[in-house]
């Protein structure tokens, strides 16, 4: 199993996600923003956490449009595999690989705690290792982490079973209090929420670890 961790100026989280794929059983190879291609035989690409190219402009629209992105793009299309979270749920936006957008937060202040989410879907790779409507804890750390989409979209989402992680209560005005979703093909995630943060005894909280050990056996099994 392989994983590429995508790395961008301003990426303060792709260390974390390699610890977590690690612990998982993946071999992780770190891929530049200015590369052209992503290693041959990879499983599933993690696009990380943190603040890529200092949030000018919007978060993640500058590194929407580095090199490796076109390729992220290509190997969505193909029915690959790609993670993103927080910085990476905004990169996927801006790229056009998920739909909706992540707007300031509600309140206008960074948040940055451990906050109780409910599984949604569990029919994905990514929630394999949950059961649906079960409440875990994960850290958030986000300043623009605020999902927003057309109504349309929206119940799109709900019909087709494709919101992977909503908030337990309200938090930061996202709709419907969605804190991440998925594909059409259910192949990709988007989370704000940070499961590479509770994937350790040390964390405080292991509720993230069974996203990765879920991955990890669904990819040994196939």
């Amino acid at each position: 199993m392989r994983a590429a961790i995508v790395v961008f100026p301003g990426s303060n989280c792709d260390r974390d996600l390699a610890v977590a794929f690690r612990a998982a059983g993946f071999r992780v190879e770190m891929v530049w923003h200015k590369d052209t291609a992503l290693p041959k035989g990879v499983d599933i690409v993690g696009i990380p956490g943190g603040f890529s190219f200092g949030d000018y402009l919007r978060c993640g629209a500058i590194a929407a449009n580095s090199p490796i992105c076109a390729e992220i793009k290509t190997h969505a299309e193909r029915g690959g595999h790609v993670l993103g979270i927080c910085n990476g749920f905004q990169i996927l936006t801006e790229t056009g690989i998920l739909p909706g957008a992540l707007l300031r937060n509600a309140g206008l202040k960074y948040i940055c705690r451990s906050l109780p989410l409910i599984v949604g879907s569990s029919a994905c790779v990514y929630t394999s290792g949950y059961e649906a409507g079960q409440r875990i804890d994960i850290p958030v750390a986000h300043h623009d982490g605020n999902y927003t989409a057309s109504n349309e979209i929206v119940m799109r989402l709900k019909d087709e079973d494709r919101v992977a992680f909503r908030y337990a209560s309200p938090m930061n005005g996202s709709v419907d209090d969605i804190a991440g979703v998925l594909s059409s093909n259910r192949r990709v995630l988007g989370m704000m929420p940070h499961p590479e943060r509770a994937a350790e005894e040390a964390h405080g909280g292991t509720d993230g670890r069974a996203l990765f050990s879920g991955l990890a056996s669904m990819f040994a099994a196939a």
